[in-house]
């Protein structure tokens, strides 16, 4: 019947050209008809759909036309084996990818037959094409979906089998055998294989599993260990599917297994951990809740009623009954902190009083936080506390301890300071303070800017020398006073340990020893001062005995030696060489006097001064107007002084004043001795003279220091010079040393 139809719709085509056309036309798929030479002679209405090209632009053209240029001599070998076949009809499919070119220039995949046809003698080609863009492109997403979920199952360890109930043959995908341990490829395939790759102690039960599975048909799951090749246990998580045949019977087994082996180490782990927690809390006296914002449920757990002052068997039956065991001091900060940590999303962790039942107040940590629901309102509040009631009265002592030790250090009268072990400074008493005009945490930045820059480094090295050897220090440094005076400081530090024996850092004092520097510096220039006049004075002595009393003894040599020549002449000349020994034994006695008097061991100080006097007067030829009223016996050690202070004024005036009258007057007044030489020679500047290298005004200032008296030097050019000298007579400071 069919057969018939065909061929009476074949004898219609060839009777009626107007069906053929419209058949041609109507068609879906482009058909082009071309001559031996490759020429279109027809081109249907789909053919100029697909090549965007108009039938007058593409008729009596070459159909090379319509052919990317990379592919036109392979098609015209194509054509021509065709053409020499005899074969009518034969894809181009078959033949490789065929691609064609649109007017437009863009390439596109499809798929053509050609059928070879005789008229008149001509030699015709028609070719049916087929766009097959689309087909391409469902069948190359097809193959990206395929290997994402290749790769899915890869990334999540997940592998798929299907086993024929019926043959025992089980189909396993590369990534269930990589979940196995197996390379791809290396799972037999059998039933035995699979359960040799159990775990000893789960392969039983997982074939019971799935024998029920078979037997009823129910979808199943469980998980199991498995034996790698190389000894190390894994877990699977697997889930399977029992389908029927037609019969009803169970045909196939499909479904996937995923290793869980780190879910199941995660598992063990959070149970080792809570484990642990559980220890900590119960060892650490650490409670905890967990607070239901919307049921207002509260669970307690760990010692949060011994923090309460419950019993172990108790815990507060509601919120408002644990908050009613707070301190009313702290509810509205907790409450503040509370609402804080809900607004914020953040952790809170602040610390308060409860009262117990005896009222017996103790201090508890808490730390929590709020949980969110997805609209993002809290729903629940969970956390724990501990009670640090034992921290906090050992803070309080450590405060305490701190106030004392700062009331000690701010009183103490030298500079106190602390480091820690990192060499930073901690601390300063009120004294730094007050000589810095600095507040504590400037001091607390670094002394680099207070301390002299040419004492710096040395100060720095020896500070770090003595932190990184823990041992004691001390240096001098000038430090910059607030009134950007620099002042010398003695600068001790001792290293401070903690009572387990470890470095806690340095405490340290400094101590102002400007005045002792220059009390110091005064002593060495004194000293030399004092070897040097040691040193001018043996001068003066060798020189007078040897350029005066030597020359006079050794002139007094040779005369009596012309004299024991001279016999004769005795009698003339001995009362000349008697008064010429006399002088050189006068001068021999008043040098002698200068260096020590002996008149004031024998005649006391006031005779003692007056024959001085006298004898200085005559020696240089001058008038001394000596005034002596003094009643009271005076200590060896004041009359001294004023035997010297006398001395170095009197030859000090004979040698510069340039006058030969000098007022000497010395007086008891109201318990003290005032001594006064005046002359009215030339005079002199006092603040040069001190400014010079003379030892007389130094001298003669330290001697009435060291007896607690007071010395006044006036004096002008061509004025005269007047000394002024007081002693207290009950004075005995340092009088060992004025004697000497």
């Amino acid at each position: 019947m069919a057969l018939k139809q065909s061929q009476r719709l074949e004898q219609m085509l060839h009777e009626s050209p107007e069906v053929l056309a419209g058949v041609i036309k109507s068609s879906m798929d482009a058909i082009i008809v071309m001559d031996d030479a490759h020429r279109i002679v027809l081109f249907n209405t789909a053919a100029e759909e697909m090549f965007r090209c108009p039938v007058d632009e593409a008729m009596g053209n070459s159909i090379d036309r319509f052919i990317p240029t990379r592919f036109r001599a392979e098609h015209r070998t194509h054509v021509l084996r065709f053409g020499g076949s005899g074969v009518t009809h034969r894809s181009m499919g078959a033949l490789g990818a065929l691609w064609g070119l649109r007017a437009t220039g863009e390439e596109f995949p499809m798929e053509a037959s050609i059928s070879k046809l005789e008229s008149g003698g001509s030699k015709l080609f028609s070719v049916v094409i087929r766009d097959i863009t689309e087909r391409k492109r469902a069948e190359e997403a097809l193959r990206a979906s395929e290997e994402r979920l290749r790769l899915a199952q890869w990334a999540a360890h997940v592998g798929t089998f299907d086993l024929n109930i019926r043959t025992g043959v089980n189909i396993w995908t590369p990534e269930l055998e990589a979940i196995y341990g197996l390379p791809p490829g290396g799972f037999s395939g059998t039933l035995t294989a699979f359960e040799n790759l159990i775990h000893p102690d789960d392969r039983e039960r997982l074939i019971e599993l799935n024998h029920e599975a078979m037997r009823t048909g129910q979808p199943t799951r469980g998980e199991w260990r498995v034996l790698w090749p190389d000894g190390s246990v894994h877990w699977i998580a697997g889930r399977g599917q029992v389908l029927r045949n037609e019969s009803g019977e169970p045909s196939r087994m499909v479904g996937i297994n995923i290793d869980i082996t780190e879910r199941k180490r995660a598992e063990q782990e959070l149970a080792t951990a809570s484990e642990r927690l559980r220890l900590a809390i119960e060892s650490g006296s650490v409670g905890g809740w967990d607070y239901d914002l919307k049921t207002r449920k509260k669970v307690w757990f760990g010692e949060t009623h011994a923090q309460l002052g419950m019993a172990p068997n108790e815990t507060p039956g509601s919120f408002e009954e644990s908050w009613s065991r707070i301190h009313k001091d702290d509810r509205e900060h907790l409450q503040h902190a509370l609402r804080v940590a809900r607004d914020k999303h953040e952790q809170f962790t602040e610390e308060f009083r409860v009262v117990w039942r005896d009222g017996t107040t103790r201090w508890v940590r808490s730390r929590g936080r709020f949980f969110y629901a997805a609209n993002g309102e809290p729903e629940r509040l969970l956390g724990i506390s501990i009670d640090i009631t034992e921290i906090k009265r050992a803070e309080q002592a450590l405060e305490e301890s701190e106030q004392r030790f700062r009331l000690v250090a701010n009183t103490a009268p030298v500079m106190i300071w602390m480091s820690g072990p990192d060499k930073e400074p901690t601390y300063f008493n009120q004294l730094w303070l007050d000589f810095t005009g600095l507040s504590e945490t400037d001091l607390q930045k670094g002394l680099a800017g207070i301390v002299h820059p040419e004492d710096y480094p040395q100060c720095h090295e020896v500070y770090c020398r003595g932190f990184d050897q823990r041992q004691p220090f001390r240096k001098e440094c000038r430090l910059r006073r607030h009134d950007g005076q620099y002042r010398w400081m003695l600068d001790i530090g001792v290293p401070r340990f903690h009572e387990d024996g470890s470095f806690a850092g340095y405490i340290g004092s400094c101590i102002d020893v400007t005045d002792q520097k220059l009390a110091q510096e005064v002593t060495s220039e004194m000293t030399r001062k004092l070897v040097e006049a040691q040193e001018q004075e043996r001068t003066r002595i060798a020189r007078e005995l040897h350029d005066d009393i030597s020359q006079r003894l050794a002139l007094l040599a040779v005369e009596l030696e012309n004299l024991k020549q001279n016999p004769f002449e005795v009698e003339n000349r001995a009362q000349e060489l008697q008064k010429r020994t006399t002088e050189i034994s006068d001068d021999v006695q008043a040098l002698s006097h200068d260096l020590h008097s002996s008149q004031l061991e024998y005649l006391g100080v006031v005779a003692g001064m007056k024959s001085w006097c006298k004898e200085f007067a005559e020696r240089q030829r001058m008038q001394i107007d000596c005034k002596l009223d003094v009643q009271s016996t005076l200590p060896r050690e004041i009359g001294l002084c004023l035997f010297r202070v006398l001395q170095e004024a009197l030859h000090n005036a004979a040698k510069h004043s340039g006058v030969k009258r000098i007022a000497v007057e010395l007086c008891e007044n109201s318990g003290e001795i005032r001594l006064t030489i005046r002359d009215l020679g030339k005079g002199f500047d006092v603040e040069a003279v001190k400014q010079g290298k003379g030892l007389g005004l130094i001298s003669m200032r330290e001697r009435v220091r060291l007896v607690s008296g007071t010395i006044a030097i006036d004096s002008k050019r061509m004025g005269g010079t007047t000394i002024h000298v007081r002693v207290p007579l009950g004075s005995n400071s340092d009088s060992a040393r004025a004697a000497s």
